[in-house]
């Protein structure tokens, strides 16, 4: 009796010993996905940072090209406008020197008029008169007085080109100021834009530096997070093993312990059989002992036989109760046995354990792409889709209250993986646990 209890204490020890270590496991492997499912979700935001990086760089990249297209565009215009301002220049420099050219023949113009005309009246005014009257005919009279009459209109008629000469001279200079003056402003709006081009090129070109440090910086941190996400990885992976290992040990542990449970329950039995035939044997020879005893002394009263009688009606009677005993015993502990078993699969079905409980959806970051069906090749729906190893498909699960079909896989057995319509929802579950009960 003592050996099967010792065996029994034994038993129970290990159990003990190994589901610890199997819970100890699985919280180890919750910890590890829930580390997993923080970084992966940095990932995401970090991988979402340097997209809106890259994009707010390509648009200052796009802008600073349309800044230097305006450079180019008004470094050229202003080299056509420094032509145009030198080409008017030497205009206004040549219309001065014709304006001069004019002014001084129609100055020498006039000077020759006034010489003339001082001449015919210093000579007493009356030469062209007599040059008429001493005509010595008609013909000559007439050709005198036309030659008087062109000299005069020839002064009149170089006068007027003179004056006209100079004063298209002057509104050549005054159009060609005014248009020097257009292209001196159009050079210095030009200079004064390029200066801001130049500007802003500059500023676009450290804000492009910028964001390149800034996505250097978040590529960096995306390699942290991969590194640490393929991490997890294989210590989940690992930890999957060891708990796959755990609990091909926790069951060789757990039918050894019923082993031998069992054989000390053979042997005990073996013993308390030995036990009754050696009683059997001793009491088969104290009657003989005692029969011979009154057949050698001949006779004896029949008190002491009376008393004989009754000690061997209390001996079966002792015999008896320690049997009945032993069979009260046995049928109390599978009484027991049945009790616990009937409480375990009572009202909310049978019991499985209190197993680790996390969340999942249908993203890429969760499954590796998004949209698949299940294992079991249904589509995933919250509310009854669960993930877990170790179960056929479509078992059904109690949890908090609410019954879960088994449709996919990703977890190991004694760890349940809800489905989320959305991977906040899958997030904000978070790591939890709860007693589960199998229904079917």
């Amino acid at each position: 009796m003592k050996k099967k209890v010792f065996s029994l204490l034994l038993a129970g020890m290990l159990t003990f010993s190994m589901g610890t270590t199997a819970y100890a496991t699985e919280d180890a492997i919750a910890d590890m996905q829930a580390q997993k499912q923080q970084a992966e979700a940095g990932l995401a935001q970090t991988q979402a940072n340097i997209d809106s990086l890259q994009s707010k760089k390509q648009e200052l990249e796009n802008y600073l090209s349309d800044l230097n297209t305006q450079y180019e565009d008004l470094t050229n215009a202003i080299s056509e406008l420094s032509i145009q301002a030198g080409e008017k220049e030497n205009e206004l420099k040549q219309l001065h020197t014709e304006l001069k050219k004019a002014k001084k023949a129609l100055n020498k113009q006039y000077d020759d008029m006034k010489l003339r005309i001082q001449y015919m009246y210093e000579n007493g005014g009356t030469s062209a008169l007599e040059t008429l009257l001493s005509s010595k005919d008609l013909s000559e009279f007439l050709n005198n007085a036309e030659s008087v009459a062109k000299i005069s209109q020839y002064d009149r008629t170089m006068l007027e080109k003179c004056e006209n000469l100079q004063n298209t001279i002057k509104d050549q200079e005054t159009t060609a100021e005014e248009e020097k003056a257009a292209i001196d402003q159009l050079l210095e709006e030009r200079a004064a834009k390029q200066q801001e081009v130049q500007n802003l090129a500059a500023s676009t070109s450290d804000n492009i530096s910028s964001y390149v440090s800034q996505i250097s910086a978040s590529q960096e941190e995306a390699a942290a997070l991969t590194a640490e996400i393929n991490n997890a990885d294989n210590s989940i992976a690992q930890l999957v093993q060891q708990a796959e290992q755990e609990k091909a040990a926790r069951e060789a542990a757990q039918a050894q312990a019923e082993a031998e449970a069992a054989a000390a329950q053979e042997q005990d039995a073996e013993e308390s059989s030995d036990d009754y035939e050696e009683d059997t044997d001793s009491y088969e020879e104290d009657s003989s002992d005692s029969q011979d005893s009154s057949e050698t002394e001949g006779s004896e009263d029949t008190s002491e036989d009376s008393g004989d009688s009754d000690d061997e009606d209390t001996y079966e009677e002792n015999d008896a109760d320690f049997y009945e005993g032993d069979s009260d015993s046995n049928e109390s502990e599978d009484t027991s046995d049945s009790q616990a078993s009937s409480d375990s699969s009572s009202g909310q079905g049978k019991y499985l354990g209190n197993f680790t409980l996390t969340a999942y959806c249908n993203c890429a970051q969760c499954c590796g792409t998004a949209g698949n069906l299940t294992a079991s090749g249904t589509v995933p729906t919250a509310g009854r889709t669960v993930a877990m190893a170790g179960v056929p498909f479509g078992t059904q699960l109690l949890i908090n209250g609410n019954v879960y079909t088994v449709e996919d896989l990703g977890t190991p057995y004694g760890h349940v993986d809800i489905y989320c319509d959305s991977h906040s929802e899958a997030l904000s579950f978070g790591l939890q646990s709860a007693e589960v009960y199998q229904l079917n």
